[in-house]
């Protein structure tokens, strides 16, 4: 389903993971379409995040890990 550098990661598991990250974030009180920020290099665990945020009914925000710490603030103020 997913190769990312050395890292493959099967259907079956790339759900089974992304199914946690949505478990987690709907017990965190996550409601449909509210926006969930996501900061991470690209990676098989920032399309995990954005599938499990998908999955829990919000809408992912993604933000630069190599924007100045100001930008991503104001990134996050202003979504």
């Amino acid at each position: 389903a997913l190769v990312c550098g050395d890292e493959r990661v099967t259907y079956a598991d790339l759900n089974e993971r992304s199914n946690q990250v949505a478990d987690v974030l709907l017990s965190l009180g996550i409601a449909p379409d509210d926006r969930v920020a996501i900061c991470v290099e690209r990676s098989v665990e920032m399309v995990v995040g954005l599938l499990g945020i998908l999955k829990a009914g919000g809408a992912y925000v993604p933000l630069d890990p190599g924007y100045p710490p100001e930008r991503l603030h104001y990134m996050l103020e202003d979504s």
